[in-house]
């Protein structure tokens, strides 16, 4: 009718533009083989760890390196914890930035739903956490559940979800990337046991240097490289957790390059450049790594599965990781929904977004790292959060996965339905 202007509703997790769809399916397979390495490596850890060479594995995590001189002889454990997981904070804070910048986020009605979903699946999991551990001690792990971990998500969708939307998986991602975000102020603000401000104040220097730099579009990584050390050194002394030099790093990178520095027309900034080339470091060598080292709990020693299957903090953590994750951010996603009045995409129904909830709930790497801070490396408790992260993120994989293999056969047999209906269309009237 002439002047009548119709309204779509707004649609949940819908496909997005097409060079961001390419962009992120690059990162998916990338992030897949990153989480095939890390559940070897993790498998590995365990197996040693549960050996009669056990001890062996309890020497190599104790093995210090590094300048005394400048309070860095650590052992190698706290180098894959400090160390190789700020550059996991660097390419997730450079992944944020460009999101929110130059990728589909950058509209505030597409950034609502895994912002909200984000929030939601840190709340729930934090808040039943504290129900069930209660007391003063225990209450100090309540971030653990909270954290997803992307590339083992990941991984475990790739093997399963080959026929499911793509915006599922992008969905997936763009979650965890705010996860993340929300796990590092988590461990700045809560877990800063101490707090040097000189050493802190310090680090200005190189990061306001580096930041020049890469503003000019500097690649030389003579030049960078020695800045980014300095700044996560100086983080580190300061008693802030090292990896926030790692995104602290990430956000000064532009996303986008001014026509000042790069002609007559803004293009691609350092952000991309950057992130083709510490994604693979950060995926295949730093988590993994990371895994290896954080991973290795004895089962049957003490702080091991029967002592652990009784403790609050064990089932609390597990409780958080499969029940809080997919009620969080059900609940966030459902909520924005109403108050939108928006639908899901075209093709999805709630049971997808049930099981992709579920699958969140696979925290490992950032969940082991918030393990020993919150309760100290190599501690008793330390080992029964790593037991409970284990077998919660366990559990997740496998539900989600009776779910969402589900889901995908029937994805599938539309996805055979459509392709033989387009076969018969080509076949000409003549031999039909």
């Amino acid at each position: 009718m002439p002047g009548t202007t119709f309204h779509r509703r707004p649609r949940l997790l819908s496909r997005g533009t097409w060079p961001e769809a390419r962009r992120i399916a690059a990162i998916l397979r990338k992030e897949t083989i990153g989480g095939a390495l890390l559940l070897v490596a993790a498998l590995a850890a365990l197996v040693w760890a549960n050996s009669p060479w056990a001890y062996a594995y309890a020497d190599l995590r104790a093995i210090r390196i590094g300048p005394a001189a400048l309070h860095l002889d650590l052992d190698l454990a706290t180098w894959a914890a400090d160390g190789l997981l700020a550059i996991f904070f660097f390419v997730a804070g450079l992944e944020l930035k460009r999101e929110f910048i130059a990728g589909d986020l950058r509209d505030v009605r597409q950034a609502a739903v895994p912002v909200a979903a984000a929030v939601g699946g840190v709340i729930a999991p934090a808040l039943l956490y504290l129900a069930i551990a209660g007391g003063a001690g225990a209450a100090r792990g309540w971030a653990i559940p909270t954290a997803t971990d992307i590339a083992f998500a990941l991984a475990v969708l790739a093997v399963i979800g080959r026929f499911l939307p793509a915006a599922l998986r992008t969905f997936l991602l763009t979650l965890a990337v705010v996860d993340d975000l929300i796990a590092i102020v988590i461990i700045a603000v809560f877990y800063t046991t101490h707090l040097s401000v000189l050493p802190l104040l310090g680090a200005l220097v190189p990061l306001v240097v580096f930041a020049m730099l890469v503003r000019r579009r500097v690649r030389s990584w003579w030049l960078l490289l020695p800045l980014a050390f300095a700044t996560w050194a100086l983080v580190h002394a300061s008693g802030v957790h090292a990896t926030v030099a790692g995104v602290a790093l990430a956000l000064t990178v532009p996303v986008l390059r001014s026509r000042r520095a790069g002609g007559p027309e803004a293009g691609a900034g350092l952000a991309e450049h950057f992130e083709h080339r510490f994604r693979p470091i950060s995926a295949g060598l730093a988590v993994p790594v990371f895994a290896f080292f954080a991973a290795g709990v004895s089962i049957g020693g003490p702080g091991g599965l029967s002592e652990a299957l009784t403790d609050p903090v064990t089932v609390g953590i597990v409780i958080g990781l499969l029940a809080g994750k997919p009620i969080g951010i059900l609940a966030a996603t459902w909520l924005v929904a109403r108050f939108t009045r928006a639908t899901l995409d075209e093709g999805l129904a709630w049971i997808d977004m049930a099981g992709l909830s579920i699958l969140a709930g696979i925290g490992f790497t950032v969940s082991l790292l918030i393990g020993e801070l919150a309760f100290g490396a190599g501690s008793d408790a330390d080992a029964r959060v790593k037991v409970a992260v284990l077998a919660g993120s366990l559990a997740a994989a496998v539900v989600a996965t009776v779910i969402l293999r589900l889901r995908a056969r029937l994805y599938r047999r539309i996805h055979e339905a459509e392709a033989a209906d387009l076969d018969r269309d080509d076949i000409p009237d003549l031999y039909r």
